[in-house]
């Protein structure tokens, strides 16, 4: 009698608590944010700046071990490393960081969009979306794709203590994808969602204009859920 096949159960997750998380753009809204609430879950977080001194300075005041550092050496000393860094910057910055990156797992939070009176929109990116810029410019990289959609506003919030929202994890490596699939779920109300190979996220990254405009029209801080999984 043939041995039964057993299926991988996909809600079984790496232990990630031991992993130092360094955030490129610690200095910004959102990549102080999840540094914030990643530092709250127990992780050590280095925040990176182009200015070291003003990453201390982010790092400081936003308390709980978080430190701060020059993108290069937050990026050399971190074990994953999220990019939460302006559209604008995106390729030379990635560019410059590619020996420090090597080896290593790379979220990109980053959402390519334009604004103009009518609102948010989506940008043409050449190579698909964000993410699939930084894993051309990053071969020896795991790059990931998450993180799109979370407010900066609720992260910084200090009376909020859940964020209460999917976070659509995507990528071509499983180990990779799992990591951060576990990473999303230590901040309480997040939970990481598989959402498919780094090719899909384009969609997923202009997503984030139609939240946009949901928040101006109902003055609120939308996220996503995905129900039956």
């Amino acid at each position: 009698m043939a041995d039964a096949v057993v299926t991988p159960d996909p809600r079984v997750l790496p232990d990630v608590s031991q992993l130092r998380i360094g955030v490129l753009g610690g200095t910004g809204e959102q990549g102080r944010g999840l540094a914030r609430r990643l530092a709250i879950a127990g992780h050590q977080v280095v925040v990176g700046s182009r200015d070291a001194s003003r990453a201390r300075d982010s790092a400081a005041a936003l308390g709980h071990g978080v430190v701060g550092a020059s993108n290069q050496e937050c990026a050399a000393e971190s074990d994953v490393i999220i990019a939460a860094i302006p559209w604008d910057g995106h390729g030379e910055l990635l560019t410059s960081l590619r020996a420090e990156l090597a080896g290593k797992i790379l979220i990109d939070c980053v959402n390519p969009l334009g604004f103009d009176k009518q609102g948010a929109f989506a940008l043409a990116v050449a190579e698909g979306s964000a993410a699939q810029q930084a894993a051309d410019l990053l071969p020896d990289s795991q790059v990931v794709g998450a993180f799109h959609h979370i407010s900066a506003v609720l992260l910084l919030d200090e009376n909020v203590d859940s964020v209460d929202t999917d976070v659509l994890v995507l990528g071509d490596d499983r180990a990779a994808t799992d990591i951060v699939q576990a990473l999303a779920n230590r901040i309480p109300g997040m939970r990481g969602i598989f959402a498919g190979r780094l090719r899909n996220c384009q969609q997923v990254e202009a997503l984030t204009a139609n939240l946009i405009s949901m928040n101006r029209r109902y003055k609120a801080h939308t996220g996503v859920r995905i129900t039956d999984v």
